[in-house]
């Protein structure tokens, strides 16, 4: 039986999975092993080091909605590549840095592609592409792109042993221009598929969501930036934290490590699940499900002790896997294809602005409550659920 050709679509998913993978591994997952040799070639402390990439994340924060804005004009295309070389000579620059500004500049250039250039740019390219089946499509990029630490950190690790920690800048800038510039090339230059037309109201029925009223959009995009906002800030807290968390609550380093090396394989484990069984779901059932598995985790952490870390590892990376896609697919869902990659940029920038916070909040928490801090991103999730819930019950059905 021959094999069935691969769809349009689905090359476009492969390619943009495949530059998302490179733009996350080369810049969200560089401080965690180049942090500690640059600081130490350049004379400074690793925590001036994260204060430069805590900078790149505040200036990606504002450049998302001029990013999202010039996709929606322009399509994904023309700005993705563009992106590339903001990538390509941020990266550069920093292997070049003989100081503390110039590695804060090099950080800020690189914050700007990842601004322009991460998941929120990639899914408003998709929906340019594909207003009407850009959810799967959304899915798939995620999937692929999931693997990007674990991609991305070994091939980081090769390089600074053998190339030293410039080398490896060098390498990462090299792959933009040499990888991420022509697969870019390669996306299709105007919209695949034409958004339908409204169909005209039966009596007595209510208006959809795309047409409701300004303000209630405006409350619509206030609760979903504050959810994303939590959402973000949670999901950074836990990757910069959890082992030392678990290792609180009694578990040997070795153990806690393994049970926070278990978040990565649960988040494709909630991406395969959205993509399967709640991919006809709207993507608020999603959302809400997602967002209330982190306080379930912490709840049946706290109750079986240090080996229900098993547990919320799990539930919460199942979580934040699906929550992932949630941030892409539920403004589409909510407000339409029309305007997406601007009001992305929009509803992003105070989750990237968490993001950045996160950390230095979360360690203080720590500092102070130590492993209950945990109690602390639970009721952010608990509260997250309830705005998803009300946010539920006020859009039209």
């Amino acid at each position: 039986m021959p094999a069935r050709p691969v769809s349009a679509q689905a090359r476009v998913v492969a390619l943009l999975g495949s530059t998302q993978t490179l733009a996350w591994a080369s810049s969200y997952y560089l401080p965690a092993l180049l942090a500690a040799p640059m600081a130490a070639e350049l004379g400074l402390p690793v925590h001036q080091v994260f204060t430069a990439f805590t900078l790149a994340l505040v200036v990606s924060a504002l450049v998302g909605p001029a990013a999202g804005r010039a996709i929606d004009l322009h399509g994904g295309r023309v700005v993705l590549r563009i992106t590339s070389g903001l990538f390509a000579a941020g990266l550069a620059a920093l292997g070049l840095a003989q100081n503390g500004w110039q590695m804060a500049a090099a950080w800020a250039l690189i914050g700007v592609g990842m601004g322009s250039g991460l998941y929120d740019a990639a899914f408003a390219a998709l929906v340019r592409l594909y207003p009407v089946s850009a959810r799967n499509a959304i899915t798939g990029i995620t999937l692929i792109a999931g693997f990007a630490s674990t991609v991305g950190w070994p091939l980081t690790a090769w390089w600074t042993e053998t190339l030293g920690w410039r080398g490896a800048c060098g390498v990462w800038a090299a792959l933009h221009l040499l990888v991420g510039l022509p697969l870019h090339g390669r996306l299709p230059r105007q919209p695949v598929e034409t958004a339908p037309a409204p169909a005209p109201l039966p009596a007595g029925h209510a208006a959809p969501a795309t047409a409701a009223a300004p303000a209630a959009r405006t409350g619509w995009a206030v609760v979903l930036s504050v959810v994303f906002a939590i959402t973000w800030f949670t999901s950074t807290a836990m990757a910069a934290h959890l082992p030392g968390l678990l290792a609180g609550l009694g578990l040997g380093s070795a153990a806690a490590l393994g049970v926070a090396m278990l978040v990565g394989p649960a988040q494709v484990a909630g991406r395969l699940l959205e993509f399967g069984l709640l991919r006809r779901a709207h993507p608020l059932l999603s959302a809400r499900l997602a967002a209330v598995a982190h306080p379930i985790g912490v709840g049946l952490l706290m109750l079986a002790g240090p080996w229900g870390g098993w547990l919320f590892a799990g539930l919460h990376g199942m979580g934040n896997g699906i929550l992932t896609i949630a941030k892409g697919t539920l403004p589409l869902a909510v407000f339409g294809a029309a305007g997406y990659g601007a009001r992305q940029g929009w509803l992003m920038a105070p989750a990237r602005l968490s993001q950045a916070v996160a950390p230095m909040l979360f360690g203080l928490a720590m500092a102070r409550w130590g492993s209950q801090a945990l109690w602390l991103t639970a009721a952010l999730g608990l509260l997250a659920f309830v705005l998803l819930q009300a946010l539920a019950r006020r859009l039209p059905p």
